[in-house]
């Protein structure tokens, strides 16, 4: 009886410890490509979606097999750790069921599978606002990879200025985010029961959270930080163009053609040392593109994308990793660029579909955080895309609600 009731304790123990873990995306693997958000009219970078609107996740699989894979939709609490709503409280519908809508590429020399799960579909809706985890499952109910999304409800309006930082030490290197949310009802002890959230060009793994107003007047919340709420301003993001692959495209040296298309990019110099030079891109997102199709879905090919970066070998506690919206931002040994003695510089090949694509280098130390700016410098001037989301969980509520959201450039930055 009393190994019996340790067990069980343990059982608890362990299964609450889990419950309040925070859960990362799981990678995709080297076969499934080019995830993308879309909404009604646009790609989304990272998804923030209202409450009732229609997007879909889509994705290329190319191993050839046309395999069945499935998905499931979970809902979490701010800090991305599960959240007490059963299935039934935030969907309507069923999930766990079969992504029935894809099609084959065609006259690719790429063989893929191109599949499109829309929501909300005839099985499956939203209804609760929050942060979920989109995680698409193959036919053993194993997870392929999953994805981060937020659904936020308009409840409040949230006002966004950029500035300079205060700080004279960065004043020429960082953004700041200041914001005024106004509330169209009482929000209860807004101190306890507000979070919020700040994202940079849509990579969620440098975002600020969890600011708290300084003060209020009526329903209106301040938000006035300095260095809390700032970001290394970072530079444009690289980038190219491959949508005629078998030419000289943007950026583009020269093309190969072997079991599949190459392409070769120009090689890329650090800029942590140069002076700002205004470089209009789409903030580190990709659309992708081809020349004479009717189908970019299915139509456009895949290539062999060369990046080559100029720069002495880095300490052995340094690595450098090519990251973007098409990796989800990622550091990891698909996109870790590796040294050429013979050249004496840094290269890696990526597998893209054609379109064009913002890029950039990004160094991560051996404590495994990333050193902003190393290659491509910091500046003030950057023009970068914010966002910004209000949670508030009520007292007595089980569930954190997204209740505001907007997002600004910082074009019009201020002193």
């Amino acid at each position: 009886m009393y190994k019996t009731l340790i067990a069980i304790i343990l059982c608890l123990l362990f299964s609450s410890a889990m419950l309040s873990q925070e859960t990362n995306e799981t990678p995709a693997p080297e076969h499934v490509k080019t995830i993308t958000f879309k909404n009604e009219t646009n790609q989304l970078g990272f998804p923030v979606i209202k409450l009732g609107s229609s997007f879909s996740i889509q994705f290329d699989v190319l191993n050839g097999y046309e395999d069945d894979y499935y998905y499931k939709i979970d809902h979490y609490n701010f800090d991305w750790t599960k959240s007490q709503l059963s299935k039934s409280e935030y969907l309507k519908g069923y999930d766990n069921s079969k992504i029935y809508n894809y099609k084959n590429s065609f006259n690719t020399y790429q063989i893929y599978s191109h599949y499109n799960l829309n929501i909300p579909n005839q099985e499956i809706k939203i209804i609760k606002s929050g942060n979920y985890i989109i995680s698409i499952l193959n036919d053993y109910e194993e997870v392929v990879f999953s994805k981060k999304i937020i659904v936020y409800e308009s409840l409040s309006t949230v006002e966004i200025d950029i500035f300079r930082s205060r700080d004279l030490s960065n004043i020429n290197k960082k953004q700041v985010v200041q914001f005024e949310v106004k509330a169209i009802s009482n929000i209860n002890n807004p101190l306890q029961t507000i979070k919020t959230l700040i994202i940079q060009n849509n990579n969620l793994n440098n975002s600020i959270n969890n600011l708290k107003p300084q003060y209020t007047l009526g329903n209106r919340l301040i938000y006035k930080y300095d260095s809390e709420a700032s970001f290394m301003g970072g530079n444009e993001f690289l980038y190219f163009e491959n949508k005629n692959i078998r030419g000289s495209d943007i950026n583009i040296r020269t093309f190969d053609l072997k079991e599949i298309y190459h392409n070769y990019l120009y090689a890329d110099n650090p800029r942590n040392n140069s002076t700002y030079t205004y470089n209009p891109d789409i903030n580190g997102n990709f659309l992708v593109t081809s020349v004479d199709v009717d189908d970019t879905d299915i139509e456009a090919d895949y290539a062999n994308v060369h990046f080559y970066l100029n720069i002495d070998k880095l300490d052995m506690d340094k690595s450098i990793y090519v990251t973007g919206n098409f990796n989800g931002h990622q550091l990891n040994s698909s996109n870790k660029m590796n040294y050429n003695n013979l050249k004496n510089n840094y290269e890696l090949v990526l597998k893209l579909k054609q379109g064009f694509y913002n890029y950039r280098y990004s160094v991560l130390n051996n404590f495994n955080k990333e050193v902003e700016g190393y290659i491509s410098g910091n500046f003030d001037e950057t023009e970068n895309n914010y966002k910004v989301i209000v949670y508030y969980r009520d007292y007595g509520s089980r569930y954190d609600r997204v209740i505001g959201y907007n997002n600004i450039n910082s074009t019009k930055i201020n002193n």
